[in-house]
């Protein structure tokens, strides 16, 4: 009889389990999504005191030529027309762009240089902005890749590795520190319109987050009047729906989440609540109607057009101010195989004045000494010509060798100029200064041992420098 009537019970049991499962659903999604909304992301503690808190990464997409930026060879003019001799290629393979020529012959830079600053630093006249902040800027000559083609040297410098698949150097730095605002994504992507018909080619994985939770990616902002794409739901639902339907999917994934312990779930349910964050803040954040006239005078007439560089520099520093973490901002124009004597100035106007601006803005708010700064590309380019170095119609091919790059705040030494490279600009003679290293700095710099900071996947441990890479102590203040 006893077992009688427990089976008798059993099916209202079920219903009773599976009614209090119906009716807990808003009050568990709720309280979840409660906690997701209502307190910062929580933060991972350093290894050492940091020196900067947040990085900007002013990408210059194609790679700059470094004769025409902060190389200064004068000694290239004697020479403007000659093949470039084998002791200094050194056998060095070639892009299928210029592997075919019968000659590989020097071209000198077209651009003057002169010295600026209490440093002396040499800068090409295509900068004249540039130069006046260059006692804030540390210049590194000596840079080098592995990769000679421009996707895997992009991702190589993004990811430290120069096959897709792993996170980028943002969501690496998301991962580490975490963000100390509700509101605003731990790490904002801004991608300038391209002032000539072709810009160098992006691909979102650049700014993913590989192995790493979903909710580390980079978060692209544009200009317009929809800076972050399809987060302006409510437009199209009421307010009230809008919150049932949120509470609904919170609690559908918190169920999920807790029975198959599945991780990829808990950073959906951040994704989800940062939307629902930034739906607040992006309205006043990304807009630069309530900044003054003195802003313009000092970013340049382009900061007024959404979209320009000078305006997503603007942007980069609203986004500073706000918490973000990592600001990476493309400029798509620096692919010269041609035309490089006009082209190359049309890229530098672009970027000059408000690149400077920003390092003047942040060091007159106080951000700068706590804000690392980079500006560079993934390589450099050729000493010899593509093409007939006798014509204006002359570009440089890819260079992973050796290219210049500029740092500035974050605990950099302002004022230091640092490696060099041969008469050629071709092979790095003086303090050579890998991608790895540039990562295991940047990181030195936010208070992490680039070698313990990482991330388990696929059954080993992985980490933004892969198996390599140094702290350059010589550029640090």
């Amino acid at each position: 009889m006893s077992v009688t009537r427990s089976r008798t019970h059993l099916p209202s049991l079920r219903l009773d389990r599976r009614a209090l499962l119906r009716g807990s659903l808003g009050v568990l999604g709720t309280a979840s999504l409660a906690t997701l909304v209502g307190a910062p992301r929580v933060r991972a503690m350093p290894h050492f005191t940091p020196r900067a808190n947040r990085v900007v990464y002013l990408f210059m997409s194609g790679g700059p030529g470094q004769l025409e930026t902060f190389d200064h060879k004068p000694s290239l003019v004697d020479l403007e027309g000659t093949d470039l001799p084998e002791s200094v290629r050194q056998g060095q393979v070639l892009t299928g762009m210029t592997s075919d020529q019968d000659h590989l012959r020097i071209v000198a830079p077209r651009f003057a240089f002169s010295q600026h600053g209490e440093s002396g630093a040499w800068v090409s006249e295509l900068f004249p902005h540039l130069a006046g902040v260059v006692d804030d800027l540390c210049i590194v000559r000596s840079m080098q890749t592995d990769a000679i083609n421009h996707d895997p040297a992009v991702t190589l410098l993004q990811t430290g590795h120069t096959l897709p698949g792993r996170p980028s150097l943002g969501a690496w730095v998301s991962h580490g520190l975490g963000a100390p605002t509700a509101s605003l994504p731990t790490f904002a992507v801004l991608i300038s319109n391209s002032p000539v018909p072709f810009g160098q080619p992006l691909t979102s994985r650049y700014w993913g987050s590989g192995f790493l939770p979903a909710n580390h990616q980079g978060v692209q902002i544009r200009g317009g009047s929809e800076p972050v794409l399809y987060l302006d739901e409510r437009a199209q639902v009421s307010r009230a729906r809008h919150e049932r339907l949120r509470d609904l999917r919170a609690s559908l994934d918190t169920l999920h989440a807790e029975a198959t312990g599945d991780g990829a779930i808990d950073a959906r349910l951040e994704t989800f609540a940062l939307a629902d964050r930034m739906q607040t803040a992006v309205p006043t954040t990304l807009t630069l109607s309530d900044e003054p006239e003195s802003t313009f005078r000092l970013y340049g007439e382009a900061a007024r057009t959404p979209g320009t560089f000078a305006w997503n520099c603007v942007m980069t520093r609203r986004l500073l101010e706000g918490d973000v973490r990592f600001v990476q901002l493309y400029h798509r124009d620096w692919d010269h195989h041609s035309n490089m004597q006009s082209m190359h100035p049309l890229a530098a106007r672009d970027v000059d004045q408000a690149s400077a601006a920003l390092v003047t803005d942040l060091r007159q708010r106080g951000l700068l000494d706590d804000t690392l700064v980079l500006w560079g590309g993934e390589f450099g380019r050729t000493v010899y010509s593509q093409g007939d170095a006798r014509t204006t119609d002359y570009g440089r091919d890819h260079h992973p060798r050796c290219f210049s790059m500029w740092m500035a705040g974050g605990g950099i030494k302002p004022g230091l100029v640092y490696g060099a490279t041969d008469d050629f600009s071709y092979n790095v003679v003086e303090n050579p200064v890998h991608v790895h290293d540039l990562q295991a700095t940047v990181l030195h710099l936010l208070g992490f041992d680039h070698t313990r900071l990482t991330y388990r996947s696929e059954g080993r441990d992985f980490r933004l420098t892969d198996v390599s890479g140094h702290v350059v102590d010589a550029l640090l203040r």
